[in-house]
C-alpha cells in the first residue's frame, strides 16, 4: 500500500490536530490565534471553513451583544486609512474594543493583497485592537466573498466594533453595504466631480457621509454641496444622512463622527431597519454560495458533454437547460 496522503492545510501550517472546530471554541474563548488561523482558513479552504458554519452561527447567537460592523468606503485618495487610524484611537480611548478587517486589491501574480498604497495602523500593540489585512481575491464590490465569513469570525470573538475598510473601487464598491450594519462614505474635499460619479453607487449605499482632510482649502465648500445633493436624494425619505467633516491627522471631528455611528445604527434598531439589513445580508451571502456551488458541480459535466463536439449545431441556451436539469435533479 502506498503512503497515505497529508491531508492539505491553509498557508500558516495548521497542525492535524487543530481541526476547524477546536479552532472555533478556542477562538470564541479570546484564542487570538485560533482566530487567525481560521480567518485564514476561510479565505483560502472554504470547503473545509464550511464544516463550522453552523457552530459559528450559533456562538454569534449567543452572543448577549452584537458588534456593530462600520463598513468605510470612498474613492481612492479620500484617506479611509488614516480615518480608520483616527476611529481605533478614539474607541479605544473609551475602553471599546474594536477588530479592521482591511481589504486590498490583489495581486495578479501571487493572488495576496498588495499594501504598499495603504497607511497601515500606527497603533502599538493593544489586546483591545485586531487588524487583519486580505486580498479581494478579483471580487467586484470592494468586498471579498470570504469576508463575510470572516466578519462573522471576528464577531463570534466579542470586539465591540468591527471596521470594514473597503478597496476604494468607486461607484461599483456597494458590497460593503451588505456587509456593515452602518455604511459610511468618505469623501475628499478636492474631488470635485466624484459627488457626481458617486450618485448611482455610492451615494445610495451611505448611511453617513464623511468629508475628510477638513483642514484643507474647500471642505466647507464640499461639505456643503454634499449635503445638497443627499437633500435631494432624500426628498422623498427624510431626513438626509448626517455629512460630518474631519481632520484624521488631526483628531478633529473624529468624536462626533463616532456619535453619529452610533446615533445612526440605534436608530436603525428602533426603526426595524437593522433586522431587515441583517436578513438581506443572509439571502445575499446564501445565494452567492449557492451560485458558487452550482459552478463548481457544472464545469466538469459541461466540459464532459458530449454535445460539444459538434459547435455549430449546438443551442448556449439548450446546453444551460439541460446543465440545469442535470444538477436539479
Amino acid at each position: 500500500m502506498g503512503r497515505p496522503r497529508r491531508r492539505a492545510y491553509d498557508a500558516l501550517s495548521m497542525s492535524p490536530r487543530e481541526d476547524p472546530a477546536a479552532l472555533l471554541s478556542a477562538s470564541t474563548h479570546g484564542d487570538r490565534r485560533a482566530l487567525g488561523r481560521l480567518l485564514s482558513l476561510a479565505e483560502s479552504e472554504p470547503q473545509q471553513f464550511a464544516s463550522i458554519a453552523e457552530p459559528l452561527a450559533g456562538a454569534i447567537a449567543s452572543r448577549s451583544a452584537r458588534a456593530l460592523r462600520v463598513g468605510i468606503t470612498g474613492p481612492s485618495g479620500a484617506g479611509k486609512s488614516t480615518l480608520v487610524d483616527a476611529l481605533v484611537k478614539e474607541l479605544r480611548a473609551s475602553s471599546r474594543t474594536v477588530a479592521v478587517l482591511a481589504f486590498d486589491p490583489t495581486s495578479e501574480r501571487t493572488g495576496g493583497a498588495l499594501l504598499g498604497d495603504r497607511i497601515r495602523l500606527a497603533q502599538a500593540a493593544d489586546p483591545g485592537l485586531f487588524f487583519r489585512s486580505v486580498a479581494t481575491r478579483g471580487a467586484a464590490g470592494g468586498v471579498a466573498h470570504a469576508g463575510f465569513d470572516q466578519l462573522d469570525l471576528l464577531e463570534a470573538f466579542g470586539f465591540d466594533w468591527i471596521l470594514i475598510e473597503a478597496v476604494g473601487a468607486g461607484q461599483s464598491e456597494i458590497e460593503v453595504a451588505f456587509a456593515a450594519d452602518v455604511t459610511l462614505v468618505c469623501i475628499p474635499p478636492e474631488s470635485g466631480d466624484a459627488v457626481q460619479a458617486l450618485k448611482a453607487g455610492l451615494m445610495e449605499a451611505g448611511d453617513l457621509f464623511c468629508v475628510t482632510k477638513s483642514d484643507l482649502a474647500g471642505a466647507d465648500a464640499a461639505a456643503s454641496t454634499l449635503r445638497s445633493v443627499l437633500e435631494l436624494r432624500s426628498a422623498a425619505r427624510s431626513p438626509a444622512p448626517p455629512v460630518v467633516e474631519v481632520a484624521a491627522l488631526a483628531g478633529r471631528g473624529i468624536r462626533e463622527l463616532t456619535t453619529r455611528i452610533e446615533e445612526q445604527a440605534e436608530a436603525s434598531r428602533r426603526s426595524g431597519e437593522a433586522e431587515r439589513r441583517r436578513r438581506e445580508r443572509l439571502v445575499r451571502r446564501v445565494r452567492h454560495l449557492v451560485l458558487q456551488e452550482v459552478e463548481r458541480r457544472m464545469v466538469p459535466l459541461l466540459h464532459a458533454s458530449p454535445r460539444l463536439d459538434d459547435v455549430a449545431k449546438d443551442s448556449p441556451h439548450r446546453l444551460a437547460r439541460e446543465m440545469l436539469d442535470r444538477l436539479l435533479r
